[in-house]
């Protein structure tokens, strides 16, 4: 993996996209300050500015107020795709395999199921006492007695793991479980998505870029840990924060500073000069 002054065909990047923790955000969880003009100067540039995130689509959105209308978003870790205010994708879950699932994990002591509906998410009212936490990712939260028999169009479901075990469940439970039903991919410590089968954020940022006749091999990618992997090498620009694991190495062909040194930022101050903008 080389430094990212090293990747020469910048000027020829037409598409951004950029997961959010630990890469565009800091450790506290904030952006870079200056994040508002970079959005500003991409926008003038012709370059889309797209963050790519598990949270859903109101909550990503909700980060970017100012410029949402303008920006794509790949939220739900590529469930669907927004494009300036419109959803111009979607991937909806089989309903009788999504309550079977959501009624198998509910059992399980220790794992919080969160069933993500496009613009609405829902949790089990037995578990409010993590609303603080699942709130900081997902919104607006709709409290229900039986999360397994709900009749709405979803597109993940999440599972939130206070006990920080997400790996171990991950490889115990949910892949030979349900690997053969849905793409999942652990996130962080505590937190497993579960999606359909063939939908990631490599795949979300295909399907943006197929609707606005960019080649992937103008795209770039931002990430730091699993579920980045595919929207790394699905693009011709990938950039893998300092901060990643030493396993991420392999999916990326740049280094970035790290998301406490503004890595990506940096980055984008770098294309946006190869722009000339």
């Amino acid at each position: 993996m080389q430094p990212f002054t090293e990747d020469a065909s910048m000027a020829n990047i037409k598409l951004i996209a950029c997961d959010m923790d630990k890469t565009l955000l800091a450790d506290d969880g904030t952006q870079p300050e200056n994040m508002v003009e970079l959005v500003e100067r991409m926008t003038q540039a012709g370059i889309v500015f797209c963050p790519a995130s598990g949270r859903p689509a109101p909550k990503l959105m909700e980060m970017f107020a100012d410029h949402a209308d303008a920006l794509a978003f790949c939220p739900d870790n590529g469930g669907s795709i927004m494009y300036r205010g419109k959803r111009i994708y979607e991937s909806v879950l089989d309903r009788d395999l999504c309550r079977k699932t959501l009624s198998e994990l509910a059992s399980i002591e220790g794992v919080v199921p969160i069933l993500g509906a496009f613009d609405k998410t829902y949790l089990l009212k037995r578990d409010r006492p993590h609303e603080s936490t699942v709130s900081y990712f997902y919104g607006p939260i709709n409290f229900v007695d039986d999360i397994c028999t709900l009749d709405v169009d979803s597109n993940k479901i999440a599972l939130y793991l206070p006990g920080g075990s997400s790996k171990k469940f991950f490889d115990e439970v949910v892949e030979p479980r349900y690997g053969k039903q849905f793409y999942a991919a652990s996130t962080n410590d505590q937190w497993i998505d579960m999606m359909n089968l063939g939908v990631d954020k490599g795949r979300g940022v295909l399907h943006l870029c197929e609707k606005l006749g960019i080649d992937p091999a103008d795209a770039a990618a931002f990430g730091d840990t699993y579920n980045d992997a595919p929207m790394l090498e699905a693009v011709g620009h990938s950039y893998l924060v300092a901060n990643a694991g030493e396993h991420m190495r392999t999916h990326a062909r740049f280094c970035a500073p790290s998301n406490n040194d503004r890595g990506v930022a940096t980055v984008i101050e770098a294309i946006l000069a190869a722009h000339g903008a």
